[in-house]
């Protein structure tokens, strides 16, 4: 609304008063994003890639324009500026050098050019950057992803080697579990770059789980803030900024996603260059495969289950079928939707045994059934039906001690 655009631009000028250099990234406006993605759909299931990126990269200018033109307002009204001077200079992805990969859609950022944003900030101006997009080699507009404005800010500050990157969001940091599936969830004052990795591969939709290993990577301390807000939110740090404390806590949260799709393939002959050509396939279409497990009968035949994403759910049916149809024609192809991963995550995980055998018996108490299981040395997922999921999470919650006690 642009009743928050004016409170980010008093926001932005107040910061920049107290002494910071300051430049901003910003995302599409509530609900802009998904109303394009829903008119490229309309036109086509599968939309080509390219124009795609293209269309929804828009809703970030239109946010940079909006924001610019609030802090120019304010600035003026502070009597900061007169008319017609600059402040604040807004940039799309292109103008700042943001340069990407080809894969559209889930573009990865290979370098920034920093010349511009810095040459603004030593005139005392706020450069106002478009999140979420890039140019690749042939300067095609890309986008990052979902939540890819997270991403690009944090390159946008290791690029200009800021003190701290702050990410305003419409929660006042990270909880326990989201907060809309139980109330009990409790805010998070630290958590460790590790956890918050785990918690965004989940499911926990705070942070984007490629700007949280690019933060990680480069140290770049996060701060993750309400908008609305001044209170402190959530940092997220290294480990070794937490103390041995955290180790005593054994689950630091609890994640779902529901958004996931089973595929089975049954009828495979055990052989490792078939799986292979399988996820190579899936791999070149920028399809993100997750849970994997692959099941050998002692007559040799293989079948083989995986989970993807709903964005990914028709090219994976796409390509299973073309694979089926040619180089595969004695597979048989299952799939299941809608489901659920709910996830537990903690580094006391490591050190104290018997995590896994309390979860199942939570989930079993609750007569949620378990299709597959994943595991890391922080995190352990479970499959279920969709439908369970906010039971599995508030059973979890509370059966792991996290729930809100005052």
């Amino acid at each position: 609304t642009l009743e928050r655009i004016r409170s980010v631009a008093a926001h932005v000028l107040d910061t920049q008063a107290q002494g910071h250099q300051v430049a901003v990234v910003v995302s599409a406006m509530a609900g802009e994003t998904n109303r394009l993605v829903g008119l490229a759909h309309e036109l086509h299931p599968i939309p080509d890639s390219r124009e795609y990126d293209l269309l929804i990269a828009s809703g970030e200018q239109i946010s940079v324009g909006l924001v610019t033109l609030a802090i120019h307002a304010e600035a003026e009204r502070r009597g900061l500026i007169k008319r017609g001077e600059i402040r604040a200079v807004g940039l799309l992805g292109h103008q700042i050098g943001i340069r990407t990969d080809s894969v559209f859609s889930k573009a990865r950022i290979q370098a920034i050019d920093s010349t511009l944003l810095e040459g603004a900030l030593n005139l005392g101006r706020i450069p106002v950057i478009a999140g979420f997009q890039g140019v690749d080699p042939e300067n095609n507009i890309t986008t990052l992803g979902r939540g890819g404005s997270d991403t690009s800010a944090v390159a946008i500050a290791i690029a200009l080697k800021a003190d701290d990157c702050e990410i305003y969001t419409d929660v006042d940091g990270i909880y326990t579990t989201d907060p809309r599936i139980t109330p009990k969830a409790r805010k998070i004052e630290k958590i460790s770059f590790e956890e918050m990795m785990e918690l965004a591969s989940g499911g926990a939709k705070v942070l984007q789980i490629r700007s949280v290993e690019l933060a990680a990577k480069y140290r770049m301390p996060l701060h993750v803030r309400s908008s609305f807000s001044p209170v402190e939110g959530t940092r997220v740090v290294h480990q070794e900024l937490l103390g041995k404390a955290m180790e005593q806590v054994v689950v630091a949260g609890v994640a779902a996603d529901a958004n996931q799709v089973k595929f089975t393939l049954n009828g495979l002959r055990s052989e490792s260059r078939l799986l292979a050509r399988i996820f190579g396939a899936l791999s070149d279409a920028a399809v993100v495969v997750d849970v994997i497990v692959q099941d050998i009968e002692k007559s040799g035949d293989m079948s083989l289950s995986f989970t993807v994403g709903q964005t990914d759910h028709l090219k994976t049916r796409e390509i299973l079928a073309q694979m089926k149809s040619t180089t595969l024609p004695s597979i048989e192809v299952e799939e299941r939707s809608p489901l659920a991963k709910v996830s537990i995550v903690g580094v006391g995980m490591q050190h104290h045994p018997g995590v896994a055998s309390k979860m199942f018996g939570i989930l079993s108490e609750a007569k949620i059934g378990i299709e597959l299981i994943t595991t890391s040395e922080i995190k352990i997922s479970c499959l279920i039906e969709n439908a369970r999921m906010k039971d599995a999470v508030v059973s979890l919650h509370t059966g792991f001690g996290l729930d809100r006690t005052e």
